[in-house]
């Protein structure tokens, strides 16, 4: 038998006339952690959804081989029963099930035609101590952080003897003490024998966990990479993902001038009825004019909640403190208030919240201004084709039309959408909640020259930030949140990841 247990020969895959793959080869040796790596749209996504049946044999051109087999999976369930298991970014799980009922949902542990739940619950503690997760299988999914249900996902994955694990950006969503647990983990799966094929854009992972990593680029296999012969490197990665060098990934900018004070928030406290405590408390905070502002802190820490009273306070909290705008006293009772005042939010959530995905990119860039292309309360069909033309060309927006829905557009670019979405209100300070979060380095870098480019113009930005170098690298001043509560405040001269983590973690 082949040491490889995957190989994908001349695997090429159209849609309507634009090729997503165009005879790719991709092969995996057993026992490996092989990391799949390149920009958005490059057909990462495509090619895993190829080997695990969602576009069934005879929906592409190639072969599959797993095992020395050729497989002609006509679904998922195929691949599952040949071995393969996909976890994708977002997780397939019953919020309001048990632990041990989503581990062996449409797997039950049976006795007969009755499902042995006593049994069931037994099994699905020793797929929980593999994944080292120490939680009672009893527990509600929907009682556990992000990082403890993609180890939930994995441990379901097992107990269907998998012997290739797929991930699709396990650690996206997943702050860096989860993220490193999870890479701990599939080191451990690999030597108990497990092949893992890991989706990620983020590179230093990549660096430290990849036995090897595989490049595609515009639907074409561009490189693979061996750790053991040295190869992997950021700069290696970048120039073969980009297709050309970037020798910074965060862009300077040559004049650095800040104006008046914009926005300031005093005493600012906001109270969660549901959860029945203060997500923000005794806040202050203040941003100039063409400043950067970064938030950092840990996932929890209120930031997402202190933006979000700061918008209208859409979910409702409880407010306390004082706003300004421009000096003046400010209230927003919706966010249509705050729209008004020239604040716009670009939230985390750009499928969830952000976006209509089922919508093409013209309706989703005028959606927050339809008054911006409407004349006597009817839209200007023609002015609406103008207004998206020039926000997909402004930002670099890849997509055949403006007639392209936005639900098949890749990451970076359903974040272009969503920006342009809110630079059509007109906003004076703009407000960007994990604003690179899932998307490659090519796209990161076009993301942070657009808000050099804003900022040039005049604008003012809040940008919040898991990634510390992203914080350091685009922030004029940073502040850092814990338990609802600002910690500090840096000057970029002074600010490093060592304070930055004091203070988040105090």
């Amino acid at each position: 038998m082949s040491d490889y247990i995957l190989e994908m020969n001349n695997i090429s895959k159209e849609f309507t006339g634009v090729k997503a793959l165009a005879d790719v080869n991709f092969k995996v040796a057993r026992g490996e952690i092989h990391c799949l790596i390149g920009e958005n749209g490059a057909g990462k996504s495509t090619l895993m959804k190829v080997l695990s049946g969602v576009y069934p044999h005879g929906s592409y051109k190639g072969d599959i081989v797993f095992e020395g087999q050729v497989q002609t999976f006509g679904r998922i369930a195929d691949s599952v029963k040949a071995g393969i298991a996909i976890i994708y970014q977002e997780l397939a799980l019953f919020p309001d099930l048990t632990v041990y009922e989503n581990i062996f949902a449409g797997n039950e542990v049976r006795r007969g035609a009755v499902v042995n739940w006593n049994q069931t619950i037994v099994q699905a503690k020793q797929m929980l101590d593999k994944v080292k997760l120490d939680v009672n299988p009893e527990t509600l999914i929907k009682d556990l952080g992000v990082g403890k249900q993609q180890l939930v996902e994995i441990a379901k994955a097992l107990s269907k003897n998998v012997k290739l694990l797929i991930l699709d950006e396990p650690t996206a969503a997943l702050n860096e003490n989860d993220s490193e647990n999870l890479l701990a983990l599939l080191r451990e799966l690999k030597s108990q024998g497990i092949t893992c094929i890991m989706i990620s854009h983020k590179l230093k992972e990549v660096i430290s966990i990849a036995d090897k990593a595989t490049v595609l680029r515009d639907g074409r296999t561009i490189c693979t990479l061996d750790a053991s012969k040295g190869e992997i490197s950021e700069s290696v990665i970048i120039k073969n993902m980009v297709g050309r060098e970037i020798e910074d990934i965060y862009p300077k900018r040559a004049n650095k001038s800040f104006g008046s004070t914009i926005l300031e928030v005093r005493d600012w406290s906001a109270y969660d009825s549901k959860l029945g405590r203060a997500v923000v408390k005794n806040v202050n905070l203040h941003v100039k004019q063409g400043e950067i502002v970064g938030i950092a802190g840990l996932m929890g820490s209120g930031r997402t909640e202190l933006a979000l009273s700061i918008f209208g306070n859409p979910k409702s909290y409880k407010l306390q403190g004082q706003l300004s705008v421009n000096g003046k006293p400010a209230t927003f009772r919706h966010t249509s208030d705050a729209i008004r005042a020239g604040i716009a939010y670009v939230t985390e959530d750009r499928k969830g919240d952000g976006l209509f995905l089922i919508q093409d990119i013209k309706s989703n860039v005028t959606a927050a201004n339809l008054h911006g292309v409407s004349s006597k309360g009817v839209i200007n069909a023609n002015e609406e084709v103008k207004v998206a033309q020039s926000y997909k060309d402004s930002l670099y927006v890849k997509a055949p039309s403006i007639e392209q829905i936005v639900g098949n557009l890749s990451g970076g670019n359903q974040q272009k959408v969503s920006l342009g979405k809110w630079l059509f209100v007109g906003p004076k300070l703009l407000i960007l909640d994990e604003p690179t979060r899932g998307i490659d380095v090519g796209a990161k870098f076009e993301i942070y020259t657009i808000m050099n480019r804003l900022i040039s113009e005049g604008m003012s930005i809040i940008m919040i930030s898991s990634e510390l170098g992203e914080v350091l690298g685009m922030s004029d001043r940073v502040y850092v949140m814990a338990e609802g509560r600002m910690k500090g405040e840096l000057s970029i001269e002074e600010a490093d990841q060592e304070k930055i983590m004091q203070f988040a973690t105090q």
